[in-house]
């Protein structure tokens, strides 16, 4: 039995029947890899044997009574693989905009809660010998630092790979409610040793962001609450539209270096310029700059290989108010910049320390109120989107022996932004996952697809500094062989055989 930290609990209470908790993550796997060809039953397997060590894959939660503390994971003993694993076929053509209806269809309905809080489906019938592998887990189990530990578990690095041992599980009772009541009981005195040093922290986290404020030769981020509104800044329904669009990770970088930004810069500059560019399209770009929340970690070395939510948040201007890339690129350096010093003042673990005096009674019959009543319509939008850049593996990764291709991230909408960018860089590309509401976004390919547009106005500024991006390679000229040497084939001929 393990509580819930203040933060993965703030997850649940967040939860409505529209706004859905959980984040995942649609892979294309090239099958041709297995070594015994593809079967559902041998993706099973795999997940199978490697349940002892991704522990959010077996634990479910059990609430405490009258919500007197946050719930609590247990192994789940009546746990069930058949039900979280499972398989559909993907429509024809089987293409990546099929692919995605399979993705917004899962993604638009919640988890359940008496099971533990992921599925993973197998879609079968996409182009090119591949298939789909869409895994959906709750936001209250992992964060991206926790997300990609799981990915480690589960992945090999090459087709071939030694089979894993498969370990019994862990077995464990359903606690009764008297056994609850004295857990949370001594956890809430544990946690009141606390308050008296976390008073002191904020008090002075406070100041030095005062004074942080009042430092006119400082840098600041973003303000919550300064907002303007967009066509997606509404309250949300339950039905979720997703598509996706990648990048080279080469270029990005190359563009990073030639332009003296970071690459986390240049990737909040290409969504900002493809935002500018889809509310444009739709006569709705606002006069003022779209304000983004940015995920970090703050989990340090100590925590790593221990799940959970460890993770805090920066408000950067996107500066879509500018035409100018260059000007825009500028401003969101340094507002991100500003951002991390703002971040720093406050302290990292400030937001997460607070999290755990969430009363669970009250945080979420307070979310469900602001669903239900509409509120995000009533007020100025806190921010307009929720921007998550995950760094990845630079080498393959395997399931089951099956090749994985491509990785498109996404993360959880709320009331009051319908749209969220989850970036993922994997491999030599950086692959860019959008959900969004479907009835706010029903359009969201035309958002993806302003990101190479804008992805090319990157490379263009960063061509004048480096030429070398822009410039494509050279021809190359075929050596004639001896029998060929000086014939010219006729222009059909010659495309025929390209």
């Amino acid at each position: 039995m393990e509580r819930l930290s203040g933060m993965d609990a703030a997850f649940l209470y967040l939860e409505t029947d529209a706004g859905h908790m959980h984040v995942a993550m649609v892979g294309i796997y090239d099958v041709t890899t297995m070594a015994d060809g593809y079967s559902f039953d041998s993706f099973k397997q795999h997940i199978a044997d490697r349940l002892h060590v991704v522990a959010p894959f077996r634990r479910r939660l059990v609430e405490v009574p009258f919500q007197f503390h946050h719930p609590v994971w247990i192994e789940d003993p009546d746990f069930d693989l058949d039900y979280h694993v499972r398989r559909v076929t993907c429509p024809t053509p089987g293409g990546r905009r099929e692919l995605a209806e399979v993705a917004s269809e899962i993604a638009s309905i919640p988890l359940d809660r008496s099971r533990p809080l992921w599925e993973a489906w197998i879609v079968e019938g996409l182009k090119h010998d591949r298939i789909g592998f869409i895994v959906k887990i709750h936001h209250a189990a992992i964060d991206g630092s926790s997300g990609a530990e799981i990915m480690t578990a589960l992945y090999d690095l090459s087709p071939q790979a030694a089979p894993v041992e498969p370990v019994p599980l862990p077995t464990e009772r359903v606690p009764n409610d008297l056994e609850l009541i004295s857990y949370a009981a001594m956890s809430k005195l544990r946690r009141a040793r606390d308050v008296v040093p976390l008073v002191s922290r904020t008090v002075g986290s406070v100041s030095a962001l005062v004074r942080n404020a009042l430092d006119d030769s400082s840098k600041h981020g973003a303000v919550p609450l300064t907002a303007p509104r967009t066509p997606f800044n509404q309250s949300i329904g339950s039905q979720r539209s997703v598509a996706f669009a990648r990048v080279p990770l080469d270029e990005a970088k190359a563009i990073k270096e030639a332009l003296g930004v970071k690459v986390n810069d240049v990737v909040l500059e290409l969504c900002s310029a493809t935002l500018r560019r889809y509310l444009q399209l739709h006569d709705a770009l606002p006069d003022e700059p779209l304000l983004a929340v940015c995920p970090v970690s703050v989990r340090t070395d100590d925590e790593a290989n221990k799940g959970g939510n460890k993770v805090s948040a920066l408000f950067a201007s996107l500066a879509t108010d500018l035409d100018d890339p260059r000007d825009r690129l500028d401003t969101i350096r340094e507002s991100t910049e500003g951002a991390k010093e703002d971040h720093n003042a406050i302290g990292a673990r400030t937001l997460t320390d607070w999290a755990e005096w969430a009363a669970p009674r009250t945080f979420g019959l307070a979310s469900r109120l602001y669903s239900s009543m509409n509120l995000a319509n009533q007020h100025r939008p806190i921010h307009n989107l929720v921007i998550s850049n995950v760094p990845g593996p630079p080498f393959p990764l395997y399931l089951a022996g099956a090749e994985l291709v491509a990785a498109y991230p996404m993360g959880p909408i709320m009331d009051g932004a319908g749209l969220n960018i989850t970036v993922l860089s994997y491999r030599n590309h950086i692959d860019i996952g959008f959900l969004a509401d479907a009835d706010l976004v029903p359009d969201v390919w035309e958002v993806a697809a302003q990101v190479r547009p804008a992805f090319d106005e990157l490379r263009q500024l960063a061509g004048h500094v480096d030429p070398t991006i822009v410039k494509a390679p050279a021809p190359v000229t075929p050596t004639a062989t001896n029998g060929s040497r000086g014939k010219k084939k006729p222009a059909s001929k010659a495309a025929a055989e390209r």
